[in-house]
């Protein structure tokens, strides 16, 4: 029989004999790979790629067009990833709308068209997407598949099972006589979709907010041969959106990451493997101990300390190939069944495509688990051989301590944080974590020597912390492992915690408005007059009771708009703003008070500016731009006011003072101190007066602080307390003969609980104070590229307490509290006469 085979044979005999333990290996390193096998098949699941999206969006069609509302332009990019609407052109060069037979010549020869529209239908259960076609037509196979009942007919509806209706139950539109329902339809990428589809729908919605992707009437085309880029650009001047077959197939991919992929998948393997290892590393240990005598005795019957350690290492992929088999396959099914809840949990937006699994990486995770399972038995292997004499004569074998492992642990420490220095400077994190992870692997060589030290202190302590102190420092390898993922963990977690904290504090500090919160404002692009007039009057009918105060659009003697901006450097960033002009009623609003000084300057034909910075010796510098007229420069005279809010800015000028300039004011933006209720019906009811509007509420800074910080806060309640729960239960199970000892001198059950508690507090004390420590270098240098944002841009660092304060005081307390229940029986010792 060969060494390797007989290793194995060993190893599975004493896994089955300690399943208990064998178990635990397993799940610790199991875990990971459940978990990154599980998120990699949901996301490729979850990700519906262009080819697998075909279907739902063109059918068995080669195009679909959609009608743009009179008077838009569209703009779309060859490789029909975007589009845009407006070239700068007057509205009235606009091309009218088509019908079906000029669209038809457009396309060519063989060209067929259905009728397709899409929009929003008003139920008395809510709103639900609507779809205009006639679905039994063959262009419109694999858009919508047939689960239950028919395909409905003219005056007739089916729809998705989000709905809740059945074949023969009524869809009662709002304002329309109700629909029967035939048939139940599912979207082969939206499981929960509500929508009605049908060839008549009553108030089909599609001119509010026209988008193509959302809303617009239009058709389906079966074409002879494909539409080519050149036909796109032709139906765009006819002011059709084309989404054309071969061009959705043509499209390009995403770009491979490169070099910065490279590093930021190297860097998480290696973690992922450091962790692991660690966490798994004390049971690898404490089954050491216990296989000292059975090792010891194939050392005598002519073993060789290479067999040794092949036995030890073999218990390692053994355990570590068994844990990664099991939890790839959980970690798959897991993906798969978890895409479909989290689509129908996101609701309207969730999408989902045919069950995929990217096969490469998970295949790389799963290599990483049993990487992880030999690395966690690397170093009892290395002391497999120790002492074969001393263990078979009942004594604990000599360990040597390796003088060099801390100085070279200090020096990768040293050459992690020079790293660190340098990746600050860089625009991409992914560089700072690199250096991180050589800071770390410093840190798991340095870490034995530091239990060292910190154990040295232990005769001061009352007698259940000596005793847990004493043994951890003892058993040096199995503490330091535990230590050193407990330091792993948190580094992460701190690094992440002033990383995003820093992000949000910049991102609150930077944002700025030239309006305050609670603004609404309504803008008119290029219109006429007798346009803006019917606008005015709809916006006054449909806000009842509410002050509207005007704002006007300066123009020049050929009729070109004019925007009036200047710059200013709002905390560290440029900034661009455009003047707005008008009267007495919108600075009220601007300024939230009624501000003497302020009124009396507008009102003498001065600037009123929010921007101290901007006014330069009572003057503001304007940029006068326009797309058809030459640009201007203007020094205008200006005062400094306060604003109504903290972080607004901006600039008033009065309509005298922009005529002085030479200019022609029109009325065409409304202003009103006023909060529309969700889902208000305004912007659609002036969309109707013309497309050429927009509707704008200023909500103020509504950025929360990541919730994924809490998240994270989770994830290392679940590492820390459970590793150290596991190395603290196997140091119970490892202290029998102190158990036995403190029972025989009548200590009380209390006291070892009070042991394995300090042993679990010491364990995570330290090594949340160690990962704190270089968590802190971290997060301060990933602060830098995530928000500098440019050279003369500093970078701000801040500090999330009572975040930190969770993770480096309140789990090692955690830890302790939990470790308090831990079964700590008296054990019976035997005892050698």
């Amino acid at each position: 029989m060969s060494a390797a085979r007989a290793a194995l044979r060993l190893a599975r005999r004493d896994a089955w004999r300690s399943r208990g333990r064998s178990v635990l290996v397993m799940v610790l390193i199991g875990l990971p790979v459940l978990v990154f096998t599980g998120l990699l098949t949901l996301v490729q699941t979850m990700d519906v790629t262009r080819g697998e999206g075909l279907a739902a969006a063109l059918g068995a069609a080669g195009a679909r067009l959609v009608q743009a509302p009179a008077g838009t332009t569209i703009q779309q990019r060859p490789d029909g990833t975007s589009w845009s609407t407006g070239d700068g052109r007057p509205a009235a060069e606009a091309a009218p709308e088509l019908g079906a037979a000029g669209v038809a010549a457009l396309l060519g020869p063989g060209a067929r068209l259905i009728p397709y529209s899409t929009g929003t239908l008003r139920l008395s259960t809510g709103q639900a997407e609507a779809v205009e076609t006639d679905l039994r037509d063959p262009l419109t196979r694999g858009m919508l598949t047939l689960r239950e009942g028919r395909l409905p007919a003219p005056g007739e509806v089916a729809v998705t099972p989000a709905l809740g209706l059945r074949p023969g139950d009524l869809v009662r539109p709002s304002g329309a006589a109700p629909l029967r329902v035939t048939g139940v339809v599912e979207h082969p990428n939206r499981p929960a979709l509500r929508a009605v589809a049908g060839p008549e729908l009553p108030q089909l919605q599609a001119e509010d907010f026209w988008s193509p992707g959302l809303s617009g009437r239009g058709w389906l085309a079966g074409t002879a041969t494909p539409v080519t880029w050149t036909q796109v650009a032709a139906l765009n001047r006819a002011g059709l959106h084309v989404t054309s077959r071969a061009m959705f197939l043509s499209a390009p991919g995403p770009s491979p990451g490169g070099v910065r992929q490279a590093v930021a998948l190297g860097t998480m393997a290696v973690m992922a493997v450091l962790e692991t290892a660690l966490l798994a590393g004390p049971a690898f240990a404490v089954g050491l101990r216990r296989r000292r005598e059975e090792l010891a005795l194939i050392a005598a019957q002519g073993g060789s300390a290479g067999h040794l350690r092949t036995i030890v290492l073999a218990g390692g992929l053994l355990l570590g190939g068994a844990a990664t088999l099991v939890a790839t396959a959980l970690g798959v099914a897991a993906g798969l069944l978890g895409a479909q809840v989290v689509a129908r949990w996101a609701g309207q937006s969730g999408q989902v495509g045919p069950p995929d699994v990217p096969w490469p990486p998970v295949l790389g995770v799963a290599a990483l688990g049993l990487l992880a399972g030999i690395a966690a038995a690397l170093v009892p292997a290395v002391q497999a051989a120790a002492g074969p004499a001393a263990v078979l004569a009942g004594r604990p074998p000599a360990t040597r301590e390796r003088a060099g492992w801390p100085l070279a642990g200090a020096a990768l420490v040293l050459a992690g944080l020079a790293a660190t220095v340098a990746a600050r400077r860089q625009p991409d994190p992914v560089w700072v974590w690199a250096a991180a992870a050589l800071t770390m692997i410093g840190l798991v060589a340095v870490i034995p020597w530091l239990v060292g030290v910190t154990g040295r202190p232990a005769g001061r302590l009352r007698l259940p912390l000596r005793v847990s102190v004493r043994d951890a420092v003892r058993h040096r390898s199995r503490t330091a492992s535990a230590v050193a993922a407990v330091t792993a963990v948190t580094a992460a977690v701190v690094a992440v915690g002033i990383g995003a904290w820093s992000d949000h504090v910049d991102r609150r500090d930077a944002y700025t408005s030239a309006r305050p919160a609670g603004l609404l404002a309504i803008w008119g692009g290029t219109m006429d007059d007798a346009t803006w007039s019917r606008l005015r009057a709809e916006a006054a009918r449909r806000l009842p009771g509410v002050p509207l105060a005007a704002g006007y659009q300066p123009r020049d003697a050929q009729g070109h708009r004019y925007a009036l901006r200047y710059t200013v450097r709002w905390n560290g960033t440029r900034t661009r703003r455009t003047a707005a002009v008008g009267g007495q009623d919108l600075l009220a609003l601007l300024q939230g008070r009624h501000d003497a000084r302020a009124a009396a300057a507008l009102a003498s034909g001065k600037a009123v500016v929010f921007d101290p910075a901007a006014v330069r010796g009572g003057m503001l510098r304007l940029r006068a731009g326009s797309t058809g007229g030459p640009p201007r420069t203007l020094d205008v005279p200006a005062v400094v006011a306060a604003p109504a809010g903290e972080h607004q800015g901006g600039a008033l000028l009065p309509r005298a003072l922009v005529e002085r300039a030479g200019f022609v004011t029109a009325e065409r933006q409304l202003y009103a101190m006023h909060r529309l209720p969700a889902g208000s019906a305004l912007p659609r009811d002036l969309a109707r007066v013309t497309p050429r509007v927009t509707v704008a509420q200023e909500e103020g800074y509504r950025n929360l602080p990541d919730p994924g910080l809490w998240a994270w806060l989770a994830g290392c309640l679940v590492l820390v307390v459970g590793g150290t729960l596991a190395a603290t239960r196997l140091a119970a199970a490892d202290m029998a003969p102190e158990r036995a000892t403190m029972t025989a001198v009548g200590a009380p059950a209390g006291v070892m609980r009070l042991v394995v508690a300090g042993q679990a507090l010491y364990i995570s004390g330290l090594g949340a104070l160690v990962g704190l420590a270089a968590g802190a270098v971290t997060g301060v240098a990933l602060s830098r590229p995530m928000t500098s944002h440019g050279s003369g841009d500093p970078a701000t660092v801040a500090v999330p307490w009572p975040f930190l304060l969770a993770v480096v005081v309140g789990l090692p307390v955690l830890a302790a509290a939990a470790a308090l229940v831990t079964r700590t029986g008296p054990a019976l010792a035997r005892r050698t006469p």
